[in-house]
């Protein structure tokens, strides 16, 4: 498309993206104009996400908190992923530790049932709770750092954290009751192989406490977790429980196996309530003790909760909107706190962790060491994301980042989890984040990094894992092939857009001709798509193409095989992110580019039978649910019609989320979800996050502000907002006018004020080509 199209032909065009939005029904709800209310942090609902495919749990934690307490209601199936889902109707217990949104499942540990039933040492079926330990409950309620329920056998529970401990408060009704610990606790799924508990130690000290270890083989296979656990009461019994359910003798106060419990009797447990303290560590037990000393000498509860909800109200308010309707205010207000959850504190108190070498390591004082990185998702929105609202986490993450790429025997993290690299995903999409970071002037020791990442840049005989198979033949093909490695084509494009991360860290270290290289090579995404069709494509080892192309099919093999990543043909077909423009002069130039976009909007959503339920959330063949495609809005914005991505933005933001536990149209993702949300109601998102620059979109809300630290604020407007005017009409940036379509983050991140003036129809702004984003270029214009 030339750069002087008018819009003004396109009321049709608008029509067609607009479609079935429901865009017109919410116009009441989202007035014209609400600046006379000062902006609101809004009140997170932490119900959102727990329904559905969201995978997400209400529990109590701190800002990227190491305990994150919260109740197990399964361990079994795809939407038992965080150990809690809305529609089970019971309560197996509570659990120290959980994943936010991922599409597998781990952790849950060191579960706690308090109950007056009778004993009973298994959970039983959810579909028959009557069976086992667990309750049904009701009265639930959750906030930031808190959460309260009370159980049917008669007892309310309530739940806190420190950044390493969980608080528990329980109030029994009169007679007698007990809590259970019971330590085999864990997801556990048909395809778990072996013993997934094994090595597990429960030892009842001389003062009391409850101190234990385990090694847990699901997800992250030989991770360790350790505790101490303190009880406020001290109980007229306690019992071990071996591997076969037979109580230990009597008196015995160790007790070691696979699938072991301890029970606290009461024989009147009513009366002051009982509380629970439990330090944790991925070291040892002296880190849990320390944990417990350092964070909870005491039982002051309510205190904890104060605390708590002090951390969270500060960062929550660094976010504030007025405008939009209620539901999405409060869905806002969610998102910024599920973006918080993760990645996860994995330090203890004196800086010890496990490193990716299953190494005990210490931090260098001042910093720290996380868990639970979700890079193939994070890398997208989260981090970026974050960058903005919390700097100095950010940098913490990114010196992390480089310190555990050097650790790592398989280099730049792919998908790491309490000290073990599950290689999930495809790519290493950590260099993405340090790229990102180094270009937003984040200050890290990416010379240390170096090294490890360019052996998996270039040296070919470096252990390969799931995430990187197939790089002998993307050096010497140009592509993998189809025949050869599993999900081929994805592979590809994100090995190459990783090499277009890599060549931003070789230039930031002075390797400039491993930059030249990794540049160049990071246009190997265009082996896979067939320019003559215009689709990503399964391309064989002699170079042929898959015949019997169907962009909707996952495999060219339909029964046996994937070609692609949780993705289709179509979907696949836009996944480059770094190289807009060399993708348009491939498929022909702006016209067709658009009208492939146009295509993949406006086609029918089917899917083959043996799809993964990650592709979800569709319009057309472009699937929301699921992040390969959550960047594809904002390529209009690169062939000169910005109008078609503030339409199909806005579209997006009003469909894809509800406030609703089924709020999030597929797994949160440890926030990335969340993240998109966030920043498209900003009005702008980070197509490649490694240029460091941000597209216009459609924002959502009246007035935005955005707390950046040192003092700093970014507001952004918008004039004449309402669900009928998606269009960005013109743009003034600190009070003048702005005609580029992009804004680079360190204009952003110095504060200021952002002001859109929407209207009902498409205009041209944005559209002249000296306006569109930047692309394959090694900085930010």
């Amino acid at each position: 498309m030339s750069a002087d199209k008018s819009p003004a032909i396109l009321p049709t065009s608008r029509r067609r993206l607009l479609a079935g939005s429901g865009l017109a029904a919410i116009g009441a709800a989202i007035p014209a104009a609400g600046w006379a209310q000062a902006p609101s942090s809004g009140k997170p609902d932490l119900f959102i996400g727990t329904g559905g495919h969201g995978h997400t749990f209400p529990g109590a934690s701190l800002p990227f908190g190491m305990a994150q307490l919260s109740p197990d209601t399964n361990t079994h199936g795809w939407d038992a992923c965080s150990g809690y889902h809305q529609d089970d109707g019971s309560i197996m217990g509570f659990s120290h530790t959980h994943l936010s949104g991922t599409g597998i499942g781990d952790m849950l540990d060191i579960l706690v049932v308090p109950t007056r039933q009778p004993l009973a040492l298994r959970p039983g079926p959810a579909d028959d709770p009557d069976k086992g330990y667990r309750q049904r409950f009701s009265d639930e309620f959750a906030e930031p750092g808190y959460y309260r329920v009370a159980l049917e056998s008669g007892v309310q529970a309530e739940l806190t954290v420190t950044e390493r401990c969980g608080l528990h408060r329980y109030r029994f009704a009169s007679g007698p009751g007990h809590i259970l610990i019971d330590f085999a606790h864990a997801i556990e799924d048909d395809w778990d192989k072996g013993v997934v508990v094994e090595d597990a130690t429960l030892t009842l000290d001389p003062d009391g406490m409850l101190t234990g270890g385990r090694q847990v083989n699901r997800w992250a296979k030989g991770r360790h977790i350790y505790f101490a656990m303190a009880l406020s009461r001290k109980p007229d019994r306690v019992q071990f429980f071996g591997d076969d359910g037979q109580p230990a003798p009597d008196g015995a106060t160790r007790i070691s196996g696979n699938r072991i419990k301890a029970a606290f009797f009461f024989d009147d447990a009513g009366g002051d309530p009982i509380l629970i303290k439990t330090g944790l560590s991925a070291v040892d037990i002296q880190g849990a003790h320390d944990a417990l000393s350092g964070e909870a000498p005491g039982w002051d509860f309510d205190g904890a909760v104060r605390a708590a909800r002090g951390v969270w109200a500060t960062q929550l308010n660094k976010l504030r909107v007025t405008g939009g309707s209620a539901g999405q205010r409060t869905i806002m207000a969610s998102a910024l706190y599920h973006t918080l959850l993760a990645p996860t504190l994995f330090t203890d108190r004196d800086g010890r962790y496990i490193g990716l070498d299953r190494k005990v390591h210490q931090a260098p004082k001042g910093e720290e060491a996380y868990s639970t990185y979700s890079l193939w998702d994070t890398y997208r929105a989260l981090h970026p994301l974050l960058t903005l609202i919390a700097p100095d986490r950010a940098a913490l993450l990114t010196r992390d980042l480089c310190r555990q790429t050097a650790q790592s025997p398989d280099g730049p993290p792919v998908w790491p989890l309490q000290g073990v690299e599950t290689g999930t995903m495809i790519g290493w999409h950590a260099v993405s984040v340090l790229a990102e970071a180094h270009a937003k002037g984040i200050e890290a020791d990416y010379a240390a990094a170096w090294p490890h990442i360019r052996r998996r840049a270039f040296d070919r005989d470096f252990q390969d894992i799931d995430s990187t198979l197939g790089r002998g033949f993307y050096y010497d093909l140009g592509y993998i092939p189809c025949d050869k490695v599993w999900e081929s084509v994805s592979r590809t494009q994100e090995y190459a857009y990783d090499d277009w991360a890599m060549a931003h860290i070789a230039d930031a270290v002075g390797a400039k001709d491993d930059a030249a290289a990794l540049r160049t090579r990071s246009r190997n995404y265009r082996n896979v798509i067939d320019p003559d069709i215009g689709f990503a494509r399964p391309r064989f080892s002699d170079g042929s193409w898959w015949h019997d192309y169907d962009p909707i099919q996952i495999g060219h093999d339909v029964d046996t095989w994937r070609d692609y990543t949780e993705a289709n043909g179509w979907q696949a077909t836009f996944l480059n992110q770094h190289d807009i423009y060399g993708l348009i002069d491939h498929f022909g130039g702006d016209a067709k580019f658009e009208a492939k976009l146009d295509a993949l909007f406006n086609g029918p959503s089917t899917l083959p039978d043996n799809a993964p339920p990650d592709i979800s959330g569709l319009v057309g063949q472009y699937a929301h649910g699921n992040e390969p495609d959550q960047h594809v809005a904002y390529l209009y914005a690169y062939c000169g019609a910005p109008w078609k991505t503030q339409a199909m933005v806005r579209r997006l933001l009003t469909e894809m989320y509800k406030a609703d536990p089924d709020g999030v149209i597929g797994n949160d993702d440890c926030g990335q979800m969340s993240a998109w949300f966030i920043l498209s109601s900003l009005g702008f998102y980070p197509v490649d996050p490694v240029s460091a620059t941000y597209v216009f979109g459609s924002p959502l809300f009246d007035v935005a502000q955005l707390t950046l630290g040192q003092g700093r604020t970014l507001t952004v407007r918008a004039n004449g907002n309402s669900a009928e005017t998606p269009y960005v009409q013109s743009v003034r940036w600190n009070g003048r006018p702005w005609t580029r379509n992009w804004i680079a983050h360190s204009q952003l991140a110095l504060g200021g004020e952002l002001v859109f003036t929407m209207g009902e129809r498409p205009s041209r702004f944005g559209s002249a080509r000296q306006d569109r984003p930047p692309s394959f270029a090694s900085t930010a214009g």
